[in-house]
């Protein structure tokens, strides 16, 4: 398995500012999570590396993910590319390696022929690929000796994604759902404030449950306040009943809030 308890992860996209993107990694660790992911999109990479440095929590501990963009998933530059995060991020390996989206100079064989390749020498430990369909995914296997491990997708109540979740349970692929809040959106869905209301939850903690009520589905909410990433990670001991999970599985809305027209949904 990719990660390990809790399976709440620490999200970073828009936590662009260097000392509160820094300390929020720090308290992250400090607190309990051991799953950290960024992205070279995100321009933080440099502020999550000083977040882990400070934390009092060894580097065998955490599983680290990035993202390389489209264009730079030429096999001429990916090596490169990698070579820069683990400079920004101040370490020697990532535990995830991430195609952020299958566009420009994405191509199966030869962008994961270069991850493969990185995970031969050591500095990568799991292939990672983000925003992939079954088909995408059966292409990518395909393309590569090395095991696919992580799918990184949008995943919350408005976008269940029944049929994605089926075809990597059945592969060994672990889901990594990001936007588990729906970008605010949760706060505003009857069924999740109902449930939240009922048994002395924030919404963020009812969706964040119903995720992780799923085998292998890993949620990384953001937060920045300490209250909040503690409440984020609190949700790990919540346990929504059947009927719960069935009110929120028959929400009857759906929302794609991170859409490419280079994706064939």
């Amino acid at each position: 398995m990719v990660f390990s308890e809790p399976r709440v992860g620490f999200g970073t996209w828009q936590n662009t500012d260097p000392e509160a993107c820094a300390e929020s990694v720090r308290t992250a660790l400090e607190m309990g999570y051991r799953h950290i992911d960024t992205a070279q999109l995100y321009e933080n990479e440099a502020y999550v590396g000083d977040g882990i440095e400070r934390a009092d929590v060894d580097r065998e501990e955490i599983t680290l993910g990035t993202k390389l963009w489209p264009g730079d998933l030429a096999s001429d530059r990916v090596h490169d590319a990698v070579d820069e995060s683990l400079e920004r991020l101040g370490v020697d390996y990532l535990d995830i390696l991430y195609v952020h989206w299958p566009a420009k100079d994405y191509d199966a064989v030869d962008t994961l022929g270069a991850f493969s390749e990185l995970r031969d020498e050591g500095l990568i430990r799991h292939l990672g690929v983000s925003n992939f369909t079954p088909e995408l995914l059966d292409e990518a296997q395909a393309a590569c000796d090395a095991p696919i491990d992580v799918n990184q997708v949008e995943l919350h109540p408005l976008l269940p994604q029944p049929d994605l979740l089926e075809y990597c349970r059945g592969h060994d692929i672990e889901v990594v759902a990001y936007s588990p809040l729906a970008r605010g959106r949760v706060f505003e869905i009857p069924e999740i404030t109902d449930i939240a209301r009922e048994n002395g939850l924030s919404e963020a903690q009812v969706a964040i449950a119903w995720l992780l009520s799923k085998d292998g589905v890993n949620p990384i909410p953001k937060a920045s306040s300490e209250a909040h990433i503690r409440g984020n990670l609190e949700a790990t001991d919540v346990e929504l009943t059947a009927e719960e999970l069935d009110r929120i599985d028959d929400i009857n809305r759906e929302l794609r809030i991170a859409d490419r027209d280079w994706v064939d949904w």
